[in-house]
């Protein structure tokens, strides 16, 4: 197997966008070495088969997604109340809608994990370790709530972001910034509006 980091990035990069806009029927090697621009055989040399680059494609997402380690430190400036978690949860909801072909290729490798038990490992893994993760941050940083808001959050705000870059019109884009403030104000009950 090739080892160019560069390039298995750029196929994985090029993976996630087939993924998205085709579907997992559609993410074969011959798809990724044309979205990426490569001669054919390039996403052969880089990946076993297709359940390995299915969960390379898993590892990759969470790299891209991952906060810039100056936005982690400038996080918890100011105070830490109700109103910077709104915030942290605007960001959050930002980012990871800004990624729209990452969380739509997370989506079909979701489907396809109910169907590839090393897929299904992983993500459960990775997951867990990013719910985890979250609450460790969010219990070690004062902000207030505890491991259950933390989870709460998750799930409310993920279906936000479904139905945000699913569907559309379902929740105009001029509702998102109130629904946001709204979850954080419910599953997080004190002083504001």
């Amino acid at each position: 197997m090739r080892q160019n980091p560069a390039r298995r990035a750029a196929l994985l990069d090029a993976a996630i966008e087939v993924l998205a806009r085709e579907g997992a029927r559609g993410l074969t090697f011959r798809a990724v070495d044309v979205e990426a621009q490569v001669p054919n055989g390039t996403a052969s040399n880089y990946f076993d088969n297709r359940d390995d680059l299915l969960t390379q494609v898993g590892h990759r997402f969470y790299e891209r997604l991952e906060p810039e380690a100056t936005m982690v430190a400038t996080a918890l400036e100011g105070p830490r109340d109700r109103d910077r978690v709104a915030e942290l949860m605007h960001d959050l909801v930002d980012r990871v809608s800004q990624f729209r072909s990452g969380y739509l290729a997370l989506l079909e490798l979701r489907l396809e994990a109910t169907r590839r038990p090393e897929l299904r490992r992983l993500l459960t893994e990775r997951i867990r370790a990013d719910v985890d993760a979250n609450i460790t941050y969010h219990e070690r940083s004062g902000l207030p709530g505890d491991a259950t808001t933390v989870v709460l959050l998750y799930l409310a705000l993920n279906w936000l972001i479904l139905e945000r870059l699913t569907l559309p019109d379902v929740f105009p884009e001029s509702q998102i910034h109130d629904l946001v403030t709204d979850v954080v104000e419910r599953v997080l009950p004190g002083p504001g509006r």
